[in-house]
């Protein structure tokens, strides 16, 4: 009876072992897998040769799992046999049961310890572990992939010729390749083990940037309607000379009588041609939706040859605008110029309190300060995340918590928010 038991228990623990080595195979990010097969050590030359042939690994591991579980159904079967028996209850209903439908008894006991010792445990942990799992146990599934390596490689054979001859398919022939969200996924992973303190390569910060390039819209890129500087058409050549001056900009934006009816944009180098007329010397821009991916606004300024696109909204008002530059920086990070003369202010006073401009981008705070402010896609900045909160613009210095956050607002103007001083409560 203890050999019985003690062959049923092991019989549980190598069917979660291979289910759990299955799923875990599935599961892992496959870059990081290669990274590991690509060092120096036993480890990965055992790696190498136990992911060579993805398929082989699989069948080997369902293979050992059917053992195992044949093993313990002929086992656990006698074992339940002799326990039922052995019972005697004064309930008609279960001495039913027992007797007359002991099958479909044993059948269920068995089965739901299967399922939770053997099959849903083990897969959700060796899922939520996978890349660890697969490297700790990847010497033991070596061995079990040796053992059943000639019944797992005649299985493949069968099905790579069922699969041919029926269903007309390469069968066993299919590559390996790595797809973006595991690339993601992996730069993800690296850049949140980097510590505070240290920097992170510009290399990875860049190829992390090219990766969510395809999925930042205008919206999150432009510079809004209340920074932007545009001239009347109607004003002299004179005026605009000295608007160029003061700004230091090197285009500027023009208008038909408001904002919201952009014509076009004027080059600081068309006023040596000593321009009558700001109409005469008048450029054209690209209009563009609030709601467009970026790389395609990219791609319609450079097929146009343009570098100036307006963001309009949904009501065909100016929401915004971009240039060229603005989407660079979205890959290769900030570049100084004449547009960046707006001073913001970033300080760390203590440990988890800072004091920054609002006009900041959650995403940037949160890459450089780790501060975890929570995304969402209704705004971009620190000023807008407050307002989200609020739904009105704060009075100046009201403190207001949102979440894990103690937000004292410094300035305030009357239409937006201008410096803040922010707390991260870390306390449970």
């Amino acid at each position: 009876m203890e050999v019985d038991i003690l062959i049923i228990v092991c019989s549980l623990v190598l069917s979660a072992f291979f289910s759990g080595m299955e799923i875990a195979y599935v599961s892992s990010n496959k870059i990081y897998i290669e990274i590991e097969k690509r060092q120096n050590d036993f480890l990965a030359k055992v790696l190498k040769k136990l992911t060579k042939k993805p398929s082989k690994f699989i069948a080997t591991m369902l293979v050992g799992n059917n053992i195992a579980l044949v093993v313990y159904g002929f086992f656990m079967g006698d074992l339940l046999m002799a326990w039922l028996t052995g019972i005697e209850t004064e309930s008609g209903f279960v001495q039913y049961l027992i007797d007359d439908l002991s099958l479909i008894t044993q059948t269920i006991i068995s089965t739901l310890i299967i399922l939770f010792t053997a099959e849903f445990l083990p897969k959700v942990f060796f899922q939520i572990y996978a890349n660890t799992m697969l490297k700790f146990f990847a010497v033991p599934a070596y061995i079990f992939y040796l053992l059943f390596s000639f019944v797992s490689s005649f299985v493949i054979w069968i099905s790579d010729i069922i699969l041919k001859r029926f269903f007309k398919t390469d069968g066993d022939e299919v590559q390996l390749a790595f797809s973006k969200v595991e690339l993601g996924n992996f730069i993800s992973e690296q850049m949140e083990t980097v510590e505070e303190h240290e920097n992170v390569d510009s290399e990875i910060q860049i190829f992390q940037n090219a990766l969510q390039f395809s999925e930042i819209k205008a919206r999150e890129v432009m510079i809004p309607r209340t920074e932007i500087i545009a001239v009347d058409k109607d004003q002299a050549p004179d005026d605009l000379v000295e608007t160029f001056t003061e700004t230091g900009l090197s285009k500027i934006l023009i208008y038909n009588e408001t904002i919201d009816d952009i014509i076009g944009y004027v080059h600081s180098f068309e006023l040596f041609k000593r321009p009558k007329s700001i109409k005469s010397i008048l450029l054209p821009v690209v209009f563009v939706p609030e709601t467009m991916w970026v790389k395609d606004v990219l791609n319609i300024l450079i097929k146009k040859r343009k570098s100036i696109a307006v963001v309009i909204d949904e009501y065909g008002g100016t929401s915004g605008m971009m240039t060229v530059e603005d989407i660079v920086e979205e890959l290769f990070g900030e570049i100084e110029d004449e547009h960046d003369s707006a001073v913001l202010i970033e300080e760390k006073i203590a440990e988890d309190h800072f004091k920054f401009s609002a006009r900041l981008e959650v995403d940037y705070l949160n890459e450089t300060y780790k501060t975890e402010i929570p995304v969402g896609e209704n705004y971009e900045t620190l000023s807008g995340f407050i307002v989200n909160h609020t739904e009105e613009i704060p009075q100046q210095g009201e403190v207001i918590n949102i979440e894990d956050f103690e937000i004292k607002i410094l300035e305030t103007s009357n239409t937006k928010i201008e410096l803040v001083e922010l707390k991260i409560n870390t306390e449970d």
